[in-house]
């Protein structure tokens, strides 16, 4: 069995945006099969779905449906979390404050460009495929100016991030 991981942008537990995990697993089982989460940030792994497209429609339809929240869906399979680690490009950087941002599609021409402007002392940003890479220094994400609205108008498309240990256990996960 081929595992993907589906992930979800700014779902929360409680407030706003609130998708409980145990629910959502429960309203995902008919149309995913067996599935799990990790950790309570909207990280679904599930069997890999023939159709992928379909897939995070059909999840991103059920989610708005189920809990009246609308947040973008995008699928990693196991090979291209592993990539994604592997080719990331800030070896060294710490591990809560190093994040992938998956997109769920290419990033706008001169997208890095635009972000590099914003950047923070000490912070770096790679784009290595369908994966934004962000080391964001010692202030962490508290303390960036590389805001949702800032990346989202940079980029063109959705993205969500997780940071690398994050990244590490969804890749252990779908193995």
């Amino acid at each position: 069995m081929t595992r993907s991981v589906l992930l979800l942008r700014a779902v929360n537990v409680s407030g706003r945006n609130r998708v409980p995990m145990a629910q959502l697993r429960e309203v995902l089982a008919p149309m995913l099969g067996e599935v799990w989460t990790y950790i309570a940030s909207g990280n679904i792994v599930c069997e890999h779905p023939d159709d992928p497209t379909s897939a995070c429609a059909d999840v991103r339809a059920l989610i708005v449906r189920e809990f009246d929240v609308d947040t973008p869906v995008i699928l990693r399979t196991h090979d291209a979390l592993v990539h994604a680690l592997d080719a990331h490009p800030f070896g060294g950087a710490s591990e809560k404050l190093l994040h992938a941002m998956f997109l769920e599609a290419p990033a706008a021409p001169g997208a890095v460009e635009a972000l590099q402007e914003r950047l923070m002392p000490g912070e770096r940003i790679a784009l290595v495929g369908g994966d934004l890479w962000i080391d964001y220094a010692e202030g962490g994400v508290h303390s960036t100016r590389l805001t949702k609205a800032v990346l989202d108008r940079a980029l063109g498309v959705a993205g969500t991030a997780r940071n690398l240990r994050t990244v590490r256990r969804l890749a252990e996960l779908t193995a």
